[in-house]
């Protein structure tokens, strides 16, 4: 070919190797899309419904009520109305006792091991005189129970059968991220196996009790769910499905599992021992927030502030009011909520190493733990017998917002109080004062201040003045009301 020739016709051959280029560029994305597309498709859940369901199952409860004596239900009790329905219900029961009726009630549960061990709700079988577990295949069986665990309400139940049954495992609820999706497994008001999904919307929630740890999830959660797992896409139970939070008694999205964290160690112990075994420190203790340790002089708002020591492992071992808890068995203590999980998920007996903060020196004591459950059965009641003060008027002062006067007799008396407690009573509380918004009122009684004890109103204005010398803003007192201790740091102003 000639050279002009040849010339003429690069153009088209570079032509056309950009169109080639440039279709293969666009078959490359279209497919890449494709790809993506079907990455993002969600997968049907019905593979892992079908391979755990055979695992959750409807509880039936039936309970024995007593027969009514009144028109309870009918009219509001003290109506005008309420005779004329009482006799009227005399006429139709022609004299005879109120007949006891038969209650019952439905909840859900998954079961952990071929030999029949189930895990559902306190809430759900508690009072029951009999418990009938129905399985996904339909069969029914009789249920007695192992032990429960009001504190994290979950119970274990036991069913006796001649086959082995489908089960499901726990799995790490820690591991479980906010935004893992999840699937919830049950018997909503009633209507059978029913599934439903969502993620995990939040760890780590407390609702009211001592040893909270839930997981909220926004599947479906309606009555009748109680007791239910809460599944990850493992197939591994990361919960048990306990409350939910709503204006109307339906889902809105707004529901707890207890994790399965807290969960195994309660069913471990409950398949042991028949009841929880969970240890117990001995102190009260509040959280050390931002004014009390400016009050305390401590760098860092953390650990957990003891503000009682009775009878018990604690005391034995030397721990004292005042003293703020840093570290426990090791494991820094961030807050009074995770100081007690932590308390209470070790072994009774054991022997573990705190380290607190006293008089802003850290100190090591070792504390042989007791047993909380034995803690809280032990009644302890106290009589005064002391007999009125007649000496002459108690002294009054007013001192940061407080109205104070010592304790005498009639005030320990008057107020509850321990007749060997010393201290200053409150008598009046100035409504604009910090004191008043931090919560202290009348009949409060203050019996440190600055760490040390006050028994006198000079007392306290001593612990004032050694405050405002030291350079501190606030003083820290200890208040006690009905017994019940806390810190409070109030301000000392200029």
């Amino acid at each position: 070919m000639q050279p002009q020739a040849q010339a003429q016709a690069r153009p088209f051959q570079e032509a056309f190797v950009f169109r080639a280029l440039l279709l293969s560029l666009l078959t490359i994305a279209f497919i890449a899309v494709q790809a993506v597309t079907a990455f993002a498709k969600p997968e049907s859940l019905a593979p892992l419904a079908e391979q755990i369901s055979p695992s959750v199952v409807n509880i039936t409860t039936s309970t024995v009520v007593a027969g009514r004596t009144g028109p309870q239900g009918i009219v509001p009790e003290g109506s005008p109305f309420e005779d004329f329905f009482r006799e009227f219900q005399d006429r139709n029961n022609d004299g005879e006792e109120p007949r006891a009726r038969r209650s019952s009630a439905l909840g859900s549960g998954f079961v952990i091991s071929e030999d029949g061990f189930v895990v559902t709700n306190n809430h759900v079988i508690e009072g029951a005189d009999e418990i009938t577990i129905e399985f996904f295949s339909g069969e029914e069986l009789i249920a007695k129970v192992i032990g429960t665990d009001p504190k994290t309400d979950i119970a274990l139940l036991k069913v006796e059968t001649d086959t082995p049954l489908p089960f499901v495992s726990f799995g790490d609820s820690n591991a479980s991220r906010v935004g893992d999706w999840v699937i919830a497994m049950g018997n909503p008001l009633g209507q059978g196996f029913s599934v439903s999904a969502g993620i995990v919307s939040a760890r780590n929630r407390a609702l009211s009790g001592t040893y909270d740890d839930y997981i909220q999830t926004d599947a479906a959660i309606n009555r009748g769910n109680s007791g239910g797992p809460l599944f990850n896409m493992d197939g591994d139970v990361i919960g048990v499905n306990t409350a939910i939070l709503s204006p109307n008694g339906g889902s809105i999205g707004i529901g707890f599992s207890m994790a399965s964290n807290v969960v195994t160690r309660v069913v471990d112990q409950l398949k042991e021992f028949g009841e929880t075994r969970r240890g117990w420190l001995g102190v009260r203790i509040q959280d050390v927030t931002k004014d009390v340790a400016d009050a305390m002089g401590l760098d860092k708002a953390e650990g957990a502030l003891i503000t009682d020591v009775p009878e018990g492992p604690a005391k034995e071992a030397g721990l004292m009011t005042g003293d703020v808890i840093v570290s426990f068995d090791g494991v820094s203590v961030a807050d009074t909520r995770g100081l007690v999980r932590q308390v209470g998920n070790s072994p009774v007996g054991a022997a573990v190493r705190v380290t607190v903060l006293r008089e802003g020196k850290s100190q090591t004591i070792k504390v042989v733990l007791g047993r909380r459950e034995d803690a809280d059965s032990e009644a302890s009641a106290e009589t005064d017998d002391g007999a009125p003060d007649e000496g002459s008027e108690p002294e009054n002062k007013s001192i940061l917002g407080l109205t104070l006067t010592p304790l005498t007799d009639a005030l320990r008396e008057e107020l509850g109080a321990d007749a060997t407690m010393e201290g200053l009573a409150v008598t009046e509380v100035d409504e604009a004062s910090e004191a008043y918004e931090k919560g202290l009122r009348s009949g409060d009684i203050i019996t440190e201040a600055g760490q040390q004890k006050v028994s006198a109103i000079d007392d306290l204005e001593a612990r004032v003045k050694a405050a405002k010398d030291g350079g501190r803003k606030s003083l820290l007192l200890l208040v006690r009301r009905a017994g019940d201790p806390r810190f409070v740091a109030l301000s000392l102003g200029d």
